[in-house]
Parts: structure tokens; C-alpha cells; sequence
């Protein structure tokens, strides 16, 4: 299966074990330069572990060693045409991202949307096109676009809807609110003064691709994880037993006796409960 940018998920001849499941996303039409360093940071490693080296974050360590692409969340050029110079893999994020340049001169990062290839012109401002990349605010949208890089407070940029093909959709518009329909399937009021780009987010195979091999995952910083069944009492609520046991609780637990998998932990009086219509869950 093609997308616009003719990435597909490709598969290898099973020449080892883990090489016959193991799939990757065709990355032959991004761009083979290097990213650009005027929009790079360094970005440090945590590895699970604080400064006395004991582990405070579980699973976590090790890893390829990235830096980090600044991204523009806030498309704030607004009458500045750009133009889209690469379409490039970001290590940080599932998306891949685009590099544009501005009448001006001026270089950024985005989020690549689905649809736009190198050489196509964007914009930003109420005087723009309803097309894929272009970003607007909710209030200059017709109602039924397909939106992501979705602000939830004006000016502080995207938050909302900025994985790898995703999209969201502006159903009304009402007020100083419009009813934006998540990828979720949560119904939530946003203001309409907040921006959004047009459109879907790119790398729509991402969900296809089949990861084949453990060491794969050590390469993304990911260190094994064991059952809590597996574990002794001591180290886990689920541990402990002859043989195979059940984990002789009501309900699954975290390690530090928490109830967990599906326990909802939201505050029923949070703030922002009344900006939610319908939430994901609901039937």
C-alpha cells in the first residue's frame, strides 16, 4: 500500500528468524540530506535513571543517541508564504516532518501532513486556502474539516493531534467555542480562536509496520519488561505462588499496589471537564 509520497511498508526476505515478521516504512523518498543544524538541540539522555543511578522510570535506557528537531507548533507567520525544501525522518516523533522556507528567508520545522510533497507552498492567516498544511484558526474553517496540530489554549501552540496519521474533525462551531471530534472519538469544546492545520497527519503506515526483534526496541531506548506473575512477592503484588499461579487480587495492580489497566484515575472535578461533550469511552 502507497501514500501520496509513495511510502509503503517494505518488507525483507527472511534470511533470520526475526527478519521473517520484521517490516519498516519505505523511506526512500525523504530526503537523504542531513537535517538542518540551525534547528537542532542537544538532547539529553535520562536513561531511566537519576544521578544516583537508581531507576525511577521503568523500561527505560539505552538507545540510539538523537538530537532534537525543533518543531513549530505555532505557525505565527501569518502572510508569509513558505515553501516545502524536504520531507524528513525525525527520530523523536512517529510523524515525519517537513523542513519549509518562508518568503523571507526563514527556515522552520513542521509536521509533515499527508498530501504535501516538497516543492508545495504553504500558508498561515484567515486569507488562506482550506488545503492540506495550511494553518488557520478553528473560527475560518468550514464545518467537517479535517484538522491536526490542534491548539487547547491560544497562542501556545499544537497539542493536540500530532501523531503519525492522525486527524481530527471540526464538527460545529458555536459561540466562542467550536466541537472538535478526536481521533479518540472524544467530543471536546476548543475556542474558536485557536489554530490547526489542515488536513491528516503523514506517515499513515506507521501503524502497519511490525517491529520483528527485540534489539529493535533497545535501539528506540526501550529495555525489557517482565510480568509481575513472574516476580516474587516481594517485588510484586501479582508475584509469589506454586507454579502458574492467578494474581489473587480483585483487580491487576501496579508494583506499588495501585489499581491499574482501565482504573480511571482522572479527577472527576478537573477543570476542563465541562469542555468535554462526549468522551472516548462513552457508549
Amino acid at each position: 500500500m502507497k501514500g501520496w509520497l509513495g511510502l509503503a511498508v517494505k518488507k525483507y526476505k527472511p534470511v533470520t528468524p526475526s527478519r521473517r515478521q520484521m517490516t519498516v516504512v519505505d523511506y526512500s523518498e525523504l530526503s537523504k540530506t542531513a537535517p538542518e543544524k540551525s534547528l537542532l538541540r542537544k538532547l539529553k539522555k535520562k536513561s531511566g535513571r537519576n544521578s544516583y543511578g537508581r531507576i525511577t522510570v521503568r523500561h527505560h535506557g539505552g538507545g540510539n543517541r538523537v538530537k532534537y528537531r525543533v518543531i513549530d507548533f505555532k505557525r505565527d507567520k501569518v502572510g508569509v508564504k513558505a515553501t516545502v525544501v524536504s520531507l524528513e525522518y525525525d527520530p523523536n516523533r512517529t510523524a515525519f516532518i517537513s523542513l519549509v522556507k518562508y518568503e523571507d528567508g526563514e527556515k522552520r520545522y513542521i509536521v509533515a501532513p499527508h498530501e504535501v510533497r516538497v516543492g508545495s507552498t504553504l500558508e498561515t492567516g484567515e486569507e488562506s486556502d482550506v488545503k492540506s498544511g495550511n494553518a488557520l484558526r478553528l473560527c475560518d474553517m468550514p464545518v467537517g474539516t479535517f484538522i491536526h496540530n490542534i491548539e487547547l489554549h491560544p497562542g501556545r501552540g499544537a497539542q493536540l493531534v500530532r501523531s503519525a496519521g492522525v486527524f481530527a474533525q471540526l464538527m460545529a462551531k458555536e459561540g466562542d467555542y467550536a466541537l472538535i471530534k478526536l481521533p479518540s472519538g472524544e467530543l471536546r469544546k476548543i475556542r474558536v480562536i485557536c489554530m490547526a492545520t489542515i488536513g491528516q497527519v503523514g506517515n499513515l503506515d506507521h501503524e502497519n509496520v511490525n517491529i520483528g526483534k527485540a534489539g529493535r526496541k533497545r535501539h528506540m531506548g526501550w529495555r525489557p519488561t517482565v510480568r509481575g506473575s513472574a516476580m516474587n512477592p516481594c517485588d510484586h503484588p501479582h508475584g509469589g505462588g506454586e507454579g502458574k499461579a492467578p494474581i489473587g487480587k480483585p483487580g491487576p495492580r501496579t508494583p506499588w499496589g495501585k489499581p491499574t489497566l482501565g482504573y480511571k484515575t482522572r479527577n472527576k472535578h478537573h477543570r476542563t471537564n465541562k469542555f468535554i461533550v462526549k468522551r472516548c469511552n462513552a457508549k
